[in-house]
């Protein structure tokens, strides 16, 4: 794609950063700057919000809990006044991805920040967290390492080595939904205890037996309810603040000799953590069960620390969606040459467009990996094969993507020949709307200018856009020898109408 377009994105030294990690219990912000390639934070908010605490069995968010998030996220934006936009990326976790709309909370809650919220799937955020981990406590080198993040309403499981993942899950098991889930009434007692660890222990199962195979030379706890437990622990003179296989029966009997959950009295408890540690401890528990863990050190860091290090990659050499790009490609069989013709194309008519449609480097990002990947379906068959492909775009963990990422991507894929259908951008966020169907009229027409899969080159090729306008201009010469493109673009028009651009194929009718 092209090399200078209207914005960067690429954090430079001196630049501010800001990573905000909209968690189910808590929310948190990072405010650092970059120096000499690495990071330096300069402040850190938080704020206990309790998001699932408001979600209802049907995906529904109550107006407490909603009207708690816009107040804490006002408060965040006030902070950022005069960071970036580029320098800004806000994440949402589980509590939104449980949400039946969650565009009906994303609308106010962007507002209240002054940014744009992202969500990111359950494994995409085990990546982050492991992210954040590593670079807090840098890994012994070859040492395989576990990391768990116990948040509010689901937990990551991520071994790896160095700075990379190898394995991460995500369950839906955190400390308020497991709190909520198995204690609704507040009742503490052994058998309901029993009951649940028995039933989460089974949750884990799916994948414990492949982890422990793997192995690992050390486990960290990530999130505030590590700490907690770690501080109780130590506080109970069982530890200096890790977690142990012994420490932790005796802190659930302590736990459980309270009865209820409103009497709990742990020494080290925070009366703002006294609501949902029992939750925190049962998943906990079932951990060290299922994986066999002796010992939990507890770390400082967390996913918000590792979207700050996201940061520095994306848009870059070391960008994560460029290897998991070529390892869609690699899992497909796509044809390299084909993908790079069409990838080429719709990089010289980005270059031609993107300032009168007000496009940028992330644009130019979007659509060189749409072009990349617009023959994914062809795996799975010929026959709609957009169609095919915008599925598994959409439904797929794709590293270093958001959800909304993927969900432009698919849009790409699945508008980029036939008839655009009515509904193919209903998932996107209004403000990604037009900019997603301007990079789709430039799809389109990179992969008809290459129908004919041969290296060819096109002589002439020049785009002028304007508002919703968009005129295309070929050798006439070249193109009278192609008949069926010719014919192609007389009935585009009428197609690319339905990404609401009146395009001009610059033919004599």
């Amino acid at each position: 794609m092209p090399e200078q377009t209207r914005n960067h994105t690429q954090p430079q030294d001196g630049d501010a950063l800001a990573a905000i990690d909209l968690g189910s219990n808590s929310f948190h912000m990072v405010l650092a700057q970059r120096t000499l390639g690495q990071l330096r934070v300069v402040d850190r908010l938080r704020e206990t919000v309790r998001l699932a605490d408001g979600l209802d069995d049907n995906g529904g968010l109550s107006a407490e809990a909603q009207q708690r998030a816009l107040e804490c996220l006002a408060r965040f934006g006030q902070r950022l006044r005069g960071v970036p936009r580029l320098s800004v990326r806000a994440l949402a976790t589980n509590t939104v991805r449980q949400l039946r709309d969650p565009r009906a909370f994303l609308g106010p809650a962007e507002a209240a920040l002054g940014h744009p919220i992202e969500v990111v799937s359950g494994r995409e955020e085990a990546r982050l967290i492991y992210l954040g981990v590593a670079h807090a406590q840098p890994p012994k080198p070859g040492h395989l390492r576990l990391v768990i993040d116990i948040g509010g309403g689901s937990t990551e499981f991520i071994i790896g080595r160095g700075f990379e993942p190898i394995e991460r899950e995500s369950v839906q098991a955190g400390c308020i939904a497991s709190t909520r889930r198995f204690f609704p009434g507040g009742k503490l007692s052994k058998k309901e205890w029993q009951a649940a660890l028995t039933e989460i222990t089974a949750e884990l199962q799916h994948f414990a037996g492949r982890y422990r195979a793997l192995g690992w030379q050390e486990a960290l706890g990530s999130s505030g309810t590590h700490k907690s437990i770690g501080e109780i622990c130590a506080a109970m003179k069982l530890t200096k603040g890790a977690i142990t296989a012994e420490a932790l029966p005796r802190v659930r009997e302590a736990l459980l000799r309270a009865g209820r959950i409103d009497d709990i009295e742990l020494p080290g408890l925070s009366a703002e953590r006294r609501p949902i540690i029992a939750g925190g401890i049962l998943v906990l528990e079932a951990a060290f069960q299922a994986l066999g863990l002796e010992k939990l050190l507890v770390s400082k860091a967390a996913m918000r620390e590792g979207i700050l290090y996201d940061m520095l990659g994306r848009g870059g050499a070391d960008d994560p969606r460029d290897a998991s790009v070529q390892a869609l490609m690699a899992r497909y069989g796509i044809d390299e040459r084909q993908a790079a013709r069409v990838e080429a194309t719709a990089a010289r008519m980005f270059a031609q467009v993107a300032q009168a449609w007000h496009l940028d480097d992330d644009d130019a990002r979007m659509l060189g990996w749409a072009a990349r990947l617009h023959e994914l379906g062809l795996a799975i068959a010929h026959s709609g094969y957009h169609t095919h492909g915008a599925y598994v775009l959409e439904h797929s963990d794709i590293a270093g993507f958001s959800r909304q990422e993927q969900q432009v991507l698919a849009a790409l894929v699945r508008t980029h020949r036939r008839r655009v259908p009515k509904r193919a951008f209903d998932t996107l966020p209004d403000r990604l709307l037009l900019p997603t169907r301007r990079k789709a009229a430039l799809l389109r027409l990179a992969v008809l200018l290459h129908r004919s899969h041969d290296d060819d080159p096109i002589p002439t090729l020049a785009l002028e856009a304007e508002d919703d306008r968009l005129r295309l201009r070929l050798n006439r010469e070249w193109l009278r020898s192609r008949p069926l493109l010719r014919a192609d673009l007389l009935g585009e028009p009428e197609d690319m109408a339905g990404l609401g651009i009146r395009f001009d194929p610059g033919l004599d009718c």
